[in-house]
C-alpha cells in the first residue's frame, strides 16, 4: 500500500477499509465571538488493515495533540479531507479515535452558522446548523457520506439563558454559573448530513401524535401564535405516513424550528427539522392563502423525509431523487388527505410542468446522475431530483395502481430501515411486490435524460403513434423510453392502458370508443396521457387537435387534461413545431375557465407569450396584450378585488393571481384600481380593501408607476418593508421592488440588496422580480459586482438564481455570445450548470422570435381573435 497520505486526494468518496460506528461529540459555540471549540470519540471499526484512517474535515483547526495515538495529521483543504497516518498498521477490529477542534460560527447559511434576529429590541446571534449536502465536515470532523451510517450522542454546552436543541431528546442538563451543558440521549443510526444542532432564545408550542410522540414547533419569543398551523400539519402528516410505510415514526420526538437566517426552504433533519419563516410560520392576519398551502406542503414534505431519507437513506447522492422525488410525491398525497378542497394533485402539475420544461434542455440532466466532488452535489438539488423523481413517481404509481404501489414502498421502508439503498433496489421491490417489469421501465426515466413527444395522428380508425425525444430548442434527440400510454375517446368512461416499447406503434379506435360515440360524430375528441399522469408531451395532427379544442368549449374534459393540453401546446410552440397563431386560438378556448388550477398554467403561458412579442412582434405587442387581457378579465371581473364570504381557498388564491396577471400585462384599470387600494392601506394598515391576499397586485401596480421623477410609491415601500415583521410581507414587498420600467429604479432596487436590510437568503425575491425594461441594467449591475456577489453568496444555490434571474430573460445570440464571453474565464463547477441552461434559454429565445416572425397570419389571426371572428 502507499504510503503518502496525498494518496487519497482527487477521490470522490472515503476509502472503505474504516468505518465510524458511534460519534460522542462535546460542542461548545461562542455566539458572541462567533466561532465554537469541540471534542470528538468516534468507535471506528476498520475492516482491512491500514497505516490511515481518512475522513472529511473542511474549515476545522484540529489539534493535532488531542489525538490520542501517535500520529501524522495531513489537512487537505481543497479535498475537505484529513487523513491520519500512524506508525504501525492498525489492527482489523474496533478502537477509538479522539480529537479536539475549533471553528467559526460563519454567515455562509452552511455547516455550523450563525443567524441574526432581534429579541426584545436587541439584536443578537443564534447557532444553527445545515449539514446536507457535504458540510458536517465544517462542524466536526467525521466521515461525511451518507452511507457511512453511525450513532451520535451529543454534548452541548451554551449559555445557561438559552435553549439548545439536537436530534435526540434531552437527559440531562448541569448548570454551571453562565454556561449550562447539555446531554442529549444517543440516536439511531443514521448519516452525517441529518446531524442538527440549533441554540437560540425561543418559545414553543407543542401536541401530540395517536401514537404520543411529542411534538414541538419553535419559533422567535412572542410568535408562537404563528406555529400552530404548521403544529396541526405535523401532527396529522406523521400520523398518516405511519400507516401509510406501515411503520411508525422513528424517533422518540419531533421538533421543527423557524431560522432568520436560511439559505433553502427546510431541512429535514432527523427529529429537528430547519424551516426559514416563510416555510413555517402563517398568521391567520397577515399570510396569504398561497403561504399557507406552502406551510403545509413543505411541513408534509420534511416529515415524509423522517421516513424516505432519513430511516431508508440514498447509498450516495447519485440517488438524491430517491429523496427529493419521492418526498415531493408523498407531500402531496398528504396534503390533498388533509385538505381535499384544494385540489392539491391537479396543483401537482405544477411541479410536473416545471420538470418538463427544465427536462426540455439539452444542458439538463439524468436523474441520477454521477456525482464525482463534493461542490458538485449542490447543483443536482433541482427540478429534475425534485419534480421529475416526483412526476415520475406519480407515472410508476398510477401505473401499478396505489395499492400495490403502497404496499410496495412498505416493504421497501422495512427492508432498508437504519441502512441505505440505492435507485435499483427500490426497483427490484416494487417488481417482486408487483410482477410488473419495474426496472426495464423505469431505467429509461432514471438514467437517461429528456423525455418524448409522443406524435398522434388519426389514420382511418388507427391511431398511429411516433416517439421522439422532445427538446425545446426543436431538435430532435435520440432518447427511446418505455412509455405508459394512457388514452380515452369521447369520454373517460373506456380507457385504452399499454406500454409504448418502440418507436411507433398503433392502435385501433374502437378498442378504447365509448359505445355511446359514433363514428360520424363530429364532436368525437382523443385525449392522451390521461389526467398527465405521464412524464411526457403529445402532438396531435390537425383533425385531432380540433377535436379538442371543442372538447375544451363543450367542457368535456378534466382539468388536468385542460392543463396538459395548454402547456403541451406552448412547449410546441416554444420548440418550433407548432405556431403562435396556433396557441393564441387554443388560449381563446379558455375565455370561460374559473378554475384557479387551470388558469395559473393558462397565466403563466399567457405571461410568457406578452413577454416574447415584446421582441418578437413589436408593433402586434400591445394587440397580444389586449387580447390576453381579454381572455382573463371575465374570471377576474367576477371576482373583483374584494374576498367574499364562504368563498374557496382556490377563489382566494384565483383573485391574486388574475390581479398579478393583469397588471404585469399592463392593464390600466387594474393598476390604477392597486394604485388606489395602496394609498389606503399607506394611511390605515388594518383597512379590508388591501388584505394579503391582493396585496402583492397592488405593489406590482404601484411599481409600473413609478420612475426617477415620481419615485414616492417605491419609498412608501421600503417604508413598508422596514416597518414589517413579517417575512412574508417583507418577501411580497421585495419581489415588487425591482419591477419598475424606470431602469435606474431597478438598479436602485439591486444595490438595496448589498444593505444589510435584506439578508442573503432573500436576495431571489428581487432577482425574480426585475422587469423587461430593467433586463440590461441589470446585466450591467451583474457584471460590475460580480466578484462581490461571489464572495457573499457563497451558497452555489443563491449563485445560480442570480445567473438564472438575469442572463435567461435575455432572447438574441449576440446577447448568449456576450455573456458566454464574460463567463468564460470566470466559471466554477458550482454554477457551471445554471449558466449553461441559462445561456440555453436566451437562444431557445432568438429562435422562437424568428419563428414567429416568419408566421405569415398571425397579425390577422389576432385581429380575428380581438374581433371575435377568428
Amino acid at each position: 500500500m502507499a504510503d503518502s497520505p496525498a494518496q487519497f486526494r482527487g477521490q470522490a468518496r472515503l476509502p472503505r477499509f474504516a468505518a465510524p460506528l458511534r460519534y460522542d461529540l462535546r460542542i461548545r459555540p461562542d455566539l458572541a465571538a462567533c466561532n465554537f471549540s469541540g471534542a470528538a470519540a468516534v468507535a471506528v471499526a476498520v475492516s482491512a488493515p491500514t497505516r490511515f484512517l481518512v475522513l472529511n474535515a473542511a474549515e476545522l483547526d484540529v489539534d493535532r495533540a488531542s489525538i490520542r495515538f501517535q500520529a501524522n495529521v495531513t489537512q487537505f483543504e481543497e479535498d475537505e479531507i484529513l487523513v491520519i497516518g500512524f506508525d504501525r498498521e492498525l489492527p482489523v477490529g474496533e478502537g477509538v479515535l479522539t480529537m479536539d477542534f475549533t471553528g467559526t460560527l460563519n454567515d455562509q447559511m452552511r455547516g455550523f452558522y450563525r443567524s441574526k434576529y432581534v429579541c426584545n429590541g436587541e439584536s443578537r446571534n443564534m447557532a444553527v446548523t445545515q449539514f446536507e449536502a457535504a458540510d458536517a465536515r465544517r462542524c466536526f470532523p467525521c466521515w461525511d457520506d451518507p452511507a457511512f451510517k453511525a450513532k451520535f450522542k451529543l454534548t452541548l454546552e451554551v449559555p445557561s439563558d438559552l435553549v439548545a436543541l439536537s436530534n435526540m431528546p434531552v437527559v440531562k442538563e448541569t448548570i454551571s454559573g453562565p454556561i449550562k451543558t447539555v446531554y442529549y440521549e444517543e440516536s439511531p443510526l443514521m448519516s452525517t448530513y441529518l446531524v442538527a444542532i440549533v441554540v437560540g432564545l425561543f418559545d414553543y408550542i407543542e401536541s401530540s401524535t395517536s401514537e404520543g410522540t411529542k411534538v414541538r414547533v419553535y419559533t422567535q419569543v412572542g410568535k408562537t401564535n404563528q406555529g400552530k398551523f404548521a403544529l396541526d400539519v405535523a401532527v396529522k402528516s406523521l400520523d398518516l405516513y405511519k400507516d401509510y410505510f406501515a411503520t411508525p415514526y422513528p424517533l422518540p420526538k419531533l421538533d421543527m424550528i423557524a431560522i432568520p437566517d436560511f439559505a433553502a426552504g427546510a431541512m429535514e433533519n432527523y427529529g429537528l427539522v430547519t424551516y426559514r419563516e416563510t416555510a413555517l410560520l402563517y398568521d391567520e392576519l397577515l399570510s396569504s392563502a398561497s403561504n399557507k398551502q406552502q406551510v403545509a406542503i413543505t411541513v408534509a414534505h420534511e416529515l415524509a423525509h423522517q421516513w424516505f431519507g432519513n430511516l431508508v437513506t440514498m447509498e450516495w447522492w447519485t440517488h438524491l431523487w430517491l429523496n427529493e422525488g419521492f418526498a415531493s410525491w408523498v407531500s402531496y398525497l398528504a396534503v390533498d388527505s388533509l385538505f381535499p378542497e384544494w385540489n392539491n394533485w391537479t396543483q401537482f402539475l405544477d411541479e410536473t410542468t416545471s420538470g418538463l420544461r427544465l427536462d426540455a434542455l439539452a444542458e439538463s440532466h439524468p436523474i441520477e446522475v454521477e456525482i464525482n466532488h463534493a461542490s458538485e452535489i449542490d447543483a443536482i438539488f433541482d427540478s429534475i431530483s425534485y419534480d421529475k423523481g416526483a412526476s415520475v413517481i406519480r407515472m410508476l404509481q398510477s401505473y401499478l395502481g396505489a395499492e400495490r404501489f403502497q404496499k410496495a414502498l412498505a416493504s421497501y421502508i422495512k427492508k432498508y430501515a437504519y441502512s441505505n439503498a440505492k435507485t435499483e433496489d427500490l426497483w427490484a421491490v416494487l417488481e417482486k411486490e408487483s410482477g410488473e417489469p419495474v426496472k426495464d421501465l423505469m431505467t429509461t426515466w432514471t438514467k437517461q435524460q429528456g423525455y418524448p413527444v409522443i406524435c398522434a395522428k388519426l389514420n382511418g380508425h388507427d391511431l398511429e403513434l411516433e416517439q421522439a425525444q422532445f427538446l425545446s430548442d426543436g431538435s430532435s434527440g435520440t432518447g427511446m423510453w418505455i412509455v405508459p400510454i394512457t388514452s380515452c375517446c369521447g369520454s373517460y368512461d373506456a380507457q385504452k392502458k399499454f406500454l409504448l416499447k418502440d418507436k411507433t406503434d398503433k392502435i385501433h379506435i374502437k378498442e378504447f370508443t365509448a359505445s355511446q360515440s359514433s363514428d360520424g360524430d363530429k364532436n368525437i375528441w382523443i385525449k392522451l396521457n390521461i389526467d398527465q399522469t405521464g412524464f411526457y408531451r403529445v402532438k396531435y395532427d390537425d383533425e385531432l387537435a380540433a377535436g379538442l379544442v371543442n372538447a375544451i368549449k363543450a367542457k368535456k374534459l378534466s382539468l388536468m387534461d385542460k392543463i396538459g393540453i395548454v402547456e403541451d401546446s406552448y412547449a410546441l410552440s416554444v420548440a418550433r413545431k407548432q405556431t403562435l397563431t396556433s396557441l393564441l386560438r387554443l388560449l381563446n378556448a379558455y375565455h370561460d375557465e374559473s378554475d384557479y388550477t387551470v388558469l395559473s398554467h393558462v397565466t403563466s403561458v399567457c405571461l410568457s407569450i406578452s413577454k416574447i412579442s415584446v421582441d418578437a412582434t413589436p408593433d402586434l405587442n400591445k394587440d397580444i396584450k389586449q387580447l390576453l387581457i381579454n381572455l382573463l378579465q371575465p374570471a377576474a371581473i367576477k371576482l373583483g378585488w374584494d374576498p367574499k364570504d364562504g368563498e374557496s381557498h382556490l377563489d382566494v388564491m384565483l383573485r391574486s393571481l388574475l390581479l398579478i396577471a393583469l397588471v404585469r400585462l399592463g392593464h390600466n384599470e387594474t393598476i390604477n384600481e392597486g394604485v388606489r387600494r395602496f394609498h389606503i392601506f399607506l394611511e390605515d394598515r388594518k383597512t379590508s380593501l388591501l388584505p394579503p391576499d391582493t396585496r402583492k397586485a397592488a405593489y406590482l401596480a404601484v411599481m409600473r408607476t413609478v420612475s426617477t421623477s415620481n419615485r414616492s410609491g417605491y419609498d412608501a415601500l421600503l417604508k413598508i418593508y422596514r416597518e414589517a415583521a413579517e417575512p412574508q410581507e417583507k418577501s411580497r414587498v421585495l419581489g415588487s421592488l425591482s419591477s419598475s420600467p424606470d431602469k435606474d429604479i431597478v438598479l436602485e432596487a439591486l444595490n438595496f440588496m448589498f444593505t444589510d436590510e435584506v439578508r442573503n437568503q432573500d436576495s431571489y425575491y428581487i432577482l425574480g422580480g426585475i422587469s423587461l425594461e430593467g433586463r440590461e441594467v441589470a446585466w450591467t449591475w451583474l457584471k460590475t459586482n460580480w466578484d462581490h456577489v461571489l464572495k457573499t453568496w457563497k451558497s452555489s444555490s443563491l449563485i445560480s438564481d442570480f445567473i438564472n434571474s438575469i442572463v435567461s430573460p435575455f432572447t438574441s445570440e449576440e446577447k448568449a455570445a456576450e455573456v458566454s464571453e464574460f463567463f468564460a474565464c470566470r466559471i466554477k463547477p458550482s454554477f457551471q450548470r445554471a449558466l449553461n441552461q441559462s445561456l440555453e434559454r436566451v437562444r431557445i429565445s432568438a429562435r422562437w422570435i424568428e419563428s414567429i416572425r416568419s408566421e405569415p397570419s398571425l397579425g390577422q389571426a389576432v385581429q380575428g381573435l380581438l374581433q371575435g371572428t377568428a
